[in-house]
């Protein structure tokens, strides 16, 4: 037998046996990365299904960490199919496993060295996900050590490694766990509409106080506006003093991530409220924001 007849025989023997085994596994590999990632869309599709189905107009804390949980879990079983499938394969390849690990052990240290920061993002990702720190369809703003402006948009996607954010003009976010200084989440058990109503300084500081309460109570009445509210707008009076103008305070607690809609809905009814009184307010009416009450700013318009 020629040594070509021979090559050809044992690339046949070969092919016959590991490279057969070979073309399993990476089809295997492929089916079943294909059938964990629809298991994880599917579980996914019925968690946000269950979550529309009820009659709360806010998702549960349960309900977005489980839909963070299925994304990571997702994710960890896709990585060990592919290890898995890596080392079979070069088992079949004739490549001693081993005989890798000195050689395995050396790369995983100057990997190790070299991607610190894909290391710290996996980590922090950990972190976010078991302390629920925030979830699926939260309202968060998210701080970078270096960014002047923080990014403020809704949870789309969190994984171990990056939070994936949708701001209020469409923009989508992606940010590194690892790099994440502070979390500002407005969307945690309930949340606080605070309106800064600025008045002349000539109108009577008790008559506009009546009028605001007056007003809140007249919104927390209005069904569509008190399935958003868990308590009664309340006035807490005089919160700063101008030369030209005095600043009311009117606070509303809300269901989480309402906030927003709240102060809105509060602004028009005052600015209606005080026209009908005669009382001309100046054009900066504004909500503050919940987590720095001193400053009135929005940070949900702001994004």
């Amino acid at each position: 037998m020629s040594p070509n007849e021979t090559s050809l025989t044992s690339l046949s023997v070969w092919a016959r046996g590991s490279g057969l085994e070979i073309a399993l596994f990476v089809t295997g590999t492929i089916l079943l990365t294909r059938l964990a990632t629809w298991a994880g869309a599917r579980i996914t599709d019925r968690i946000d299904a269950n979550a529309r189905e009820t009659d709360s107009l806010v998702r549960s804390e349960a309900s977005k960490h489980l839909h963070a949980v299925v994304q990571v879990i997702t994710w960890t079983i896709l990585a060990v199919i592919y290890c898995a499938a890596g080392v079979l394969i070069a088992t079949r390849l004739g490549i001693p496993v081993a005989s890798l690990a000195a050689p395995a052990a050396v790369v995983a240290v100057a990997l190790g060295l070299g991607s610190q920061r894909v290391v710290q993002d996996i980590l922090a990702g950990f972190f976010i996900i078991t302390e629920r720190q925030y979830g699926f369809g939260d309202l968060i703003s998210l701080s970078v050590p270096g960014l002047p402006n923080p990014a403020v948009g809704t949870v789309e996607d969190v994984t171990l490694r990056v939070t994936t954010v949708r701001t209020a003009s469409g923009e989508v976010v992606i940010t590194p766990n690892g790099q994440i200084s502070r979390v500002t989440n407005f969307s945690r058990d309930w949340a606080r509409a605070v309106v800064d109503v600025p008045v002349p300084a000539a109108v009577d500081v008790n008559q506009v106080s009546d009028l605001l309460r007056l007003i809140g109570d007249a919104a927390y009445k209005e069904p569509g506006v008190r399935q958003l509210l868990l308590d009664p707008p309340a006035v807490m009076g005089v919160q700063g003093i101008d030369l030209d103008q005095f600043q009311v305070r009117l606070v509303a607690r809300t269901l989480p991530g309402k906030q927003f809609e709240v102060g809105r809905v509060l602004r028009a009814r005052i600015t209606a409220g005080f026209r009908r009184e005669g009382i001309n307010l100046p054009a900066d009416l504004e909500t503050a924001d919940p987590t720095e009450p001193t400053e009135p700013t929005d940070p949900a318009e702001a994004a």
